[in-house]
């Protein structure tokens, strides 16, 4: 049996965070009495680690200045997170659930994530969700450099045993797909993230719907047969 790899992104993908996204960088920003960006610049760098997300924000920001704010921005999502819960905090986008389910189910569809959350951050929201058991791999912003680095994607597919020609990266950003081409790996975009879909532009395909996503993935690996 030829396995085959789907790796997820998190946010924009899997899970809706922007509000509380938007609040922790406001929060970040407020604490060093700085203006905040506002939200299409913070959306357009989900993804992104946050070290090096926050010196694209705040330019003129110096370094010790920019490595206060990923702390308080790690800070007070964490306290919304316990507040709150994480399944709270960050909703699944609709069909996401089942979608993952339908692979799982595959025997030889392997499930990974490739994440620019922190390790704490992806476990609290596994646990939340009930989705212990499902990512066989499970890449982060602790281990690797920050997307679009192709780092987080080769380990996935050192960790499955699998070649970059059966794998596919599911996500939202340009980051995501800039990254999958930089692993050799095909890219399926999805259109209800973060990014706009002329960055998308150059994904394998796009859907607009998780009731796609089977079909596009079957569509990609017909064509890594032939």
């Amino acid at each position: 049996m030829r396995l085959r790899a789907v790796i997820f992104d998190v946010d924009g993908t899997l899970v809706d965070s922007q509000a509380d996204i938007l609040a922790a960088m406001t929060a970040a920003f407020k604490a060093e009495r700085l203006s905040a960006p506002n939200r299409e610049a913070v959306l357009g760098i989900v993804g992104l680690s946050l070290d090096v997300a926050i010196p694209i924000l705040a330019p003129d920001a110096d370094a010790m200045t920019c490595t206060r704010m990923v702390q308080g921005y790690k800070d007070f999502y964490n306290q919304r997170s316990a507040a709150r819960g994480a399944g709270t905090l960050s909703p699944l986008y609709d069909g996401a659930r089942e979608a993952l389910q339908r692979l799982q189910k595959q025997g030889e569809v392997l499930l990974g994530v490739a994440t620019g959350k922190s390790r704490r951050g992806l476990d609290k929201l596994i646990e939340a969700h009930g989705f212990e058991g499902i990512f066989l791999t499970r890449q982060v912003a602790d281990d690797h450099p920050s997307k679009p680095n192709p780092s987080m994607l080769f380990q996935a597919l050192r960790e499955l045993g699998v070649e970059a020609v059966d794998a596919v990266m599911i996500g939202d950003t340009s980051f995501d797909m800039d990254m999958a081409r930089a692993a050799g790996m095909a890219f399926v975009g999805v259109t209800w993230g973060y990014h706009d879909t002329l960055r998308l532009a150059g994904a394998d395909v796009l859907i607009d719907d998780f009731a796609q996503l089977d079909s596009a993935l079957a569509g990609i690996w017909s064509k890594a047969n032939v």
